[in-house]
């Protein structure tokens, strides 16, 4: 195996990362205020928020997450983990009704070491993926393409959730 040595990202990955706006949590700032298309939040339940990912891998990438600030696993109640996964479960349901896609990546991602950008908050990835949706422009040219606003996106995943989440 080759390595590629980059010394320069040293500082960016050893440094602590300072909120830009005062609160460090995007998931706790959308719930406490009321404008849930600027928040991209889908839906609001008991113990957990759909919220739409506001850099996403690919089109339709969804966060689950608890309602309560909480960042380990053990931290999580019963009613928690419950309903995180029956919203993981619907959710998948909503997007292949809506996107059709050919498969999913879901994850965690625990400790800002494995890719948590937002270490403090649990939150789980949903991306709906299809064959042939990798290509050269992020290789290339550092972009990636999406096929869908987020704006026309949170339109038709709050009407889908509003009609078959109940």
């Amino acid at each position: 195996m080759d390595h590629l040595w980059a010394p320069w990202r040293l500082a960016y990955v050893a440094a602590a990362k300072p909120p830009t706006d005062g609160d460090p949590c995007f998931i706790c700032r959308g719930l406490r205020e009321s404008d849930d298309r600027a928040n991209l939040i889908a839906r609001r339940s008991d113990h957990c928020v759909t919220v739409l990912n506001r850099f996403p891998y690919n089109n339709g990438h969804l966060l689950i997450a608890p309602c309560a600030h909480k960042g380990v696993l053990r931290e999580l109640s019963t009613e928690e983990v419950v309903e995180i996964q029956q919203t993981i479960t619907r959710l998948l349901d909503a997007l292949d009704r809506l996107l059709r896609p050919e498969g999913y990546n879901i994850g965690l991602n625990l400790g800002r070491a494995a890719g948590a950008g937002l270490p403090g908050h649990l939150h789980w990835h949903l991306v709906p993926r299809w064959n042939g949706d990798t290509n050269f422009m992020p290789v290339l040219t550092d972009v990636k393409v999406i096929a869908q606003s987020l704006d026309s996106l949170w339109e038709l995943l709050v009407d889908e959730l509003a009609d078959k989440m109940k």
